[in-house]
């Protein structure tokens, strides 16, 4: 065949359908019959539920249902995981709310109109109850308890097998309490849900959902509602981005399947912007963190205590540092000691998710932001600590004191490319400039190397590929696109073995009814499990053509070959050919189908990796802080479509920035979000944000057969510290030692005018004791499971 498709930049075949409107999301979705639900939900962050009276609401227009936990018996569950088996939540508050928005009562009615009118119609008395809030603070003796049963609102936590002491060889040790705070998900689209409860002859439920993982929500819907796994079908049409936030059955879905079953009629439940802004929420850690060097700068242990927000109802973000933060706390350093403590605990706040990169982001937040501060106290050039530090690239694959096993890496390789690309010599001639001549806008130079883990665990995943009598073909896999390219990535993997051109390919996706199993998309995974399974899957469908392709040509099987034509030839005999159509049409008259269906295993987790430089301007006047570059060179292994790789390094830069800079969910004392909308939540747009500088390096995987790492959570992780460390540089030189995240104006300023007038507020300070009672986890190997 003809040189190879892979690795060329195709444009996505799946965004046509998008820009013209020609796409369906569960919003759009119609049926006769269809009602609407919306939710009732608390105003308090913590109190008693006394009386719930629905009266008035039942017999106002176009309603046809009104439910309480009461009127709607449904077990509680965990969601996604488990935190605290003792805590499993039920879908309406039962006798006490939690936080701000949690549902209370369910309206259905004949329009959206008028279940919102009939909302405000639902009167709740309240009995109201003290809230805790910061999750430091919520383990003080004295806080107030979500649980007063458990006797505390620490939900899990553990600490490190003792491996020698971190700081013990150290000539210096550079400690801070860094804080990486709560966002917003985000999605264009949040949770939306449409359920039909007479299903079909073959099916009892049909839901058609805005998920990342219809197979897993398929499970856990029969699981919850104890229907057979088969009778229940899942469609997730196009979604509107996830970002993890769209990862399992919630409280909603439930409440809004108990309801449609209780009726026997089809609802709807479209979930509102400012919904969702109030309840999908992210990252939320604390971290203590102690780093020992020698006088040259080589790391001599870390020490790491870390405290993460579960939110309410023991929220599973919470204990992501439990898990993937904890597998990533060195970063790419050869750290000999690490010890690694950490809490989750619950407060009156939105129960915490998943957001683009789910734990290792946090990790590499941190451990980059103690670099730039031992780099400090050393004075030494930032970039040559880290690389003093780095892990010996000819040692892979690398485990860590953690149980990670790195599969492959060369962590200055990336970073060589970012400082080439970014001048990083003349950028510090300029900064010198700048700071000679007491320039107020004042040039700062952020650098972030980061390791992080995709497809953790490893597993399996289902692809298929299927030929038809007229020569198309049609692949599907057990992934779940939202945005990131599936259609053309794994259409070109089959039109690369078969030949067929891509516009006669067509993909499959997020339907149980059809795609019979998968994991869906999370963790970065669907590329070198998906595309694995459906790269052999085209494969064995090849071989299986070359036996049919030979009988019609009557050669032997060795002596026929796929041609650069995408037809079927004799090896030495070029004028004779057969297509794929005849090869499939002969197929199928001997009795066999050109469709194969298979899952694909590896071995373990791939760990990507990269470097990025962040370059602001920071007024020294008001705080303000203006990005004016950022590269990124980011190395997720063999690369299949560079146009897809910068697409998913553009979306995770834009996120990746806004933490570092503007984005933080608040809340007040009573526990009252401040930032329900989007007049308040700083999101940034185009505008606010720069022209990106992206490149790839490739460092393969021995792992799977394609090459390939993951890439999407990858420039998230690493352009937060990149920019956070160049803010803190840009004022370095006028005391300022750090800024907490976002790097907003106010912190800015307020930091320069502390460190002007020598009352810069110290690094450091005590963690609360909750770690020195933690249980011993059991040996530091694979802390987190992966």
């Amino acid at each position: 065949m003809a040189g190879s498709i892979l690795g060329t930049r195709v444009r996505r075949v799946e965004d046509a359908a998008l820009v013209t409107g020609d796409s369906t999301f569960v919003g759009n979705f119609r049926l006769d019959g269809l009602l609407h639900a919306a939710f009732v939900r608390s105003p308090l962050a913590h109190g008693q539920i006394r009386s719930i009276d629905t009266t008035e609401a039942a017999a106002a227009p176009g309603v046809v249902g009104v439910y309480t936990a009461a009127d709607l018996p449904l077990a509680p569950h965990h969601g996604l995981m488990v935190v605290h088996d003792k805590l499993p939540r039920p879908p309406l508050a039962i006798d006490r709310v939690r936080f701000v928005g949690e549902p209370v009562a369910l309206v259905v009615a004949r329009n959206p109109a008028a279940a919102a009118d009939a909302v405000e119609l639902v009167d709740v008395d309240y009995d109201p109850l003290p809230a805790a809030i910061d999750p430091e603070e919520a383990l003080a003796p004295d806080a107030e308890l979500q649980f007063p049963e458990l006797g505390t609102n620490l939900v899990a936590g553990n600490r490190s097998a003792a491996q020698g002491d971190p700081l013990g060889n150290a000539d210096i040790v550079v400690r801070a309490r860094l804080l990486n705070q709560r966002v917003a998900v985000m999605p264009m689209e949040g949770n939306a849900i449409v359920v039909e409860p007479a299903g079909t002859e073959q099916h009892d439920l049909v839901i058609h959902v805005s998920t990342q993982m219809p197979h897993g929500f398929q499970y856990m819907v029969a699981t919850e509602f104890d229907v057979a796994k088969d009778r229940v079908r899942v469609i997730a049409p196009h979604v509107g981005g996830g970002f993890g936030g769209k990862a399992g059955l919630i409280a909603e879905h439930t409440a809004v399947i108990g309801a449609a079953r209780a009726l026997g009629a089809p609802i709807a439940w479209v979930e509102t912007r400012s919904e969702n802004l109030q309840s999908m929420h992210g990252r939320g850690q604390v971290g203590y963190y102690e780093l020992g060097l020698t006088r040259d700068g080589t790391i001599t242990g870390l020490r790491a205590r870390v405290i993460g927000d579960a939110g309410a109802w023991a929220g599973f973000g919470g204990a992501l540092p439990i898990h993937m933060t904890a597998l990533m706390v060195p970063g790419v350093y050869d750290v000999p000691v690490v010890a690694y403590d950490a809490a989750t605990v619950v407060t009156n706040t939105a129960p915490m998710g998943a957001f683009r990169g789910a734990g290792r982001p946090e990790a590499a937040a941190h451990i980059e932001r103690m670099m730039d501060i031992a780099a400090d106290e050393l004075g030494i050039d930032p970039v040559e600590l880290r690389r003093r530090n780095f892990l010996d690239p000819d040692t892979f694959p690398v485990t860590t004191p953690m149980g990670a096993t790195y599969d492959s890496g060369d962590y200055d390789l990336p970073l060589r490319e970012a400082l080439r690309l970014a001048d990083y010599d003349t950028l510090r001639k300029e900064q010198a400039v700048r700071r000679d001549t007491g320039d107020p806008v004042q040039l700062g130079i952020g650098v972030a190397v980061y390791v992080e883990v995709t497809a953790p665990g490893g597993g399996s995943e289902f692809g298929s590929v299927t030929v038809h009598d007229d020569g198309t073909a049609t692949v599907s896999s057990g992934t779940s696109a939202h945005g990131q390219g599936h259609a053309t990535a794994f259409s070109m993997l089959v039109s690369d073995a078969l030949g067929i051109p891509m516009d006669k390919i067509s993909y499959v996706q997020s339907d149980t009814a059809v795609v019979p199993r998968g994991g869906g998309t999370g963790g970065s995974r669907s590329l070198q499990l998906g595309g694995s399974a459906v790269s052999s899957a085209a494969v064995a469908v090849r071989d299986r053509a070359r036996r049919h392709a030979a009988s019609l040509l009557e050669a032997a099987v060795d002596d026929t070959e796929l041609t650069d034509a995408g037809t079927f030839g004799v090896t030495g005999v070029p004028d004779v050919t057969v297509t794929w159509a005849e090869v499939a049409v002969a197929a199928r008259e001997a009795g066999e189908e050109l469709s194969v269906g298979l899952d694909v295993t590896q071995e373990g987790a791939t760990f990507p990796f990269g470097a990025h430089v962040s370059v602001v301007e920071v007024d020294t006047e008001t705080g303000h802080v203006r990005p004016l570059r950022h590269v990124a060179v980011d190395d997720c292994g063999r690369v299949l479509n560079p146009l897809l790789v910068e697409g998913q390094q553009h979306g995770g830069l834009a996120q990746g920035i806004a933490q570092a800079l503007y984005e933080e969910v608040v809340f007040d004392a009573d526990g009252q979000p401040m930032t329900a909308t989007l007049a308040d939540y700083a999101m940034p747009s185009a505008m606010d944000l720069v022209d990106f500088e992206t490149a790839s390096t490739m460092t393969p995987t021995p792992l799977n057969a394609l090459g390939a790492k993951g890439i999407g959570e990858s420039a998230t992780i690493g352009s937060t510290p990149a920019v956070q460390n160049a803010v803190v540089d840009a004022v370095s030189h006028l005391g300022v030692r750090h800024i907490d995240l976002p790097c907003t104006p106010q912190r800015v300023w307020r930091a320069i005018q502390d460190a002007r007038s020598g009352a810069a507020p110290q690094l450091w300070r005590d963690p609360p004791p909750v770690f020195d009672d933690l249980p011993v986890r059991g040996g530091v190997d694979n802390a987190a499971g992966i």
